[in-house]
């Protein structure tokens, strides 16, 4: 063990984190206090649920059925809207904490309304969900065409000074493709990945558990995709990197930073750990950083390309 002090600050263009380590969309996001207490947790940052411009109210009941390697959720992007979630948002008191909106929509200018629409919050960053994969009409149907991705980033450049992020889909032929195409139209980062297509069958009722059939696979099964798929962006684009999928400890953090992630995101495995999971992870990156003579996370992004 080194004596080297480590810094775990983290700047993803303008969004500064006091550690690498984010809140997952859809986990715990639709209300200020849980996005309050996920920081005071020990999370960097924090992304909300995905909002849309209308309320939506998402599939019935089943939407999610754990499985041996995670679960799979098919909740269909419900959420109270973009005015309801805003006056929710203005309950955080200050302007200075690390949040970042997860937007969806349909089209491209209905994304560059809901830009505008948050312009004005305490929101730090957008999350653009252009990789859902289950729900028609948004999501990865929308985010599958580098045109159009190109398209949509413009629009919410055009509206919006805040850093844009694009989460992209594990799903896609070319995941390459498409977030060069982001970076090309001004996207600040990419976030890769969200969850693959799934089901899971009863086998006494003869039927898809999930009331939509198919859903979205998150936790450790979606790991070693996702972080593939990081390796493969690193090596094409110059914008940071947000890994996501089945992390649950600051070894899975570790392997993607190697891959080229600046930070990553934490979902699935806090339901089942708890938020308490921050604080292990942070700490098990600090002594691993420590132990190498690394003094920032920053100084291993990317190392697994140098071998």
């Amino acid at each position: 063990m080194s004596d080297i002090e480590v810094d775990l600050t983290v700047e993803l263009r303008g969004l500064r984190m006091k550690n690498p380590l984010m809140l997952a969309s859809g986990i715990l996001g639709d209300s200020a206090a849980l996005l309050m207490r996920a920081l005071d947790s020990g999370a960097g940052a924090v992304v909300t649920k995905s909002i849309s411009l209308e309320p939506r109210e998402g599939y019935r009941n089943p939407t999610i059925v754990a499985v041996e390697c995670g679960y799979i959720n098919a909740i269909g992007l419900a959420n109270p809207g973009a005015k309801a979630f805003l006056k929710e948002l203005a309950r955080i008191k200050g302007q200075n904490q690390p949040i970042v909106v997860s937007l969806f929509a349909g089209g491209t200018d209905d994304f560059g309304k809901l830009a505008k629409m948050f312009e004005g919050s305490c929101a730090k960053a957008y999350e653009l969900n252009l990789s859902c994969p289950h729900v028609k009409g948004v999501g990865l149907e929308v985010g599958h065409d580098p045109k159009l991705v190109k398209k949509i980033v413009r629009c919410v450049k055009q509206s919006s000074r805040k850093p844009i992020f694009v989460k992209l889909s594990p799903n896609l032929p070319n995941i390459v493709e498409v977030a060069a195409a982001a970076e090309k139209a001004g996207a600040d980062a990419i976030t890769a990945t969200n969850t693959i297509r799934a089901m899971a069958i009863d086998i006494e009722a003869a039927q898809p558990i999930l009331s939509n059939k198919v859903g979205g696979l998150s936790g450790p099964a979606l790991k070693p995709i996702s972080l593939r798929c990081v390796y493969e962006i690193y090596e094409h684009v110059k914008i940071p990197i947000i890994g996501s999928g089945g992390i649950s400890t600051w070894q899975d953090a570790v392997e993607y930073f190697l891959a080229g992630a600046s930070a990553v995101q934490i979902g699935s495995a806090v339901a089942w750990e708890g938020l308490e999971i921050f604080r292990k992870i942070n700490a098990g990156l600090t002594s691993y950083l420590n132990s190498k003579g690394y003094r920032s996370v920053a100084e291993v992004v990317g190392l697994a390309h140098k071998t």
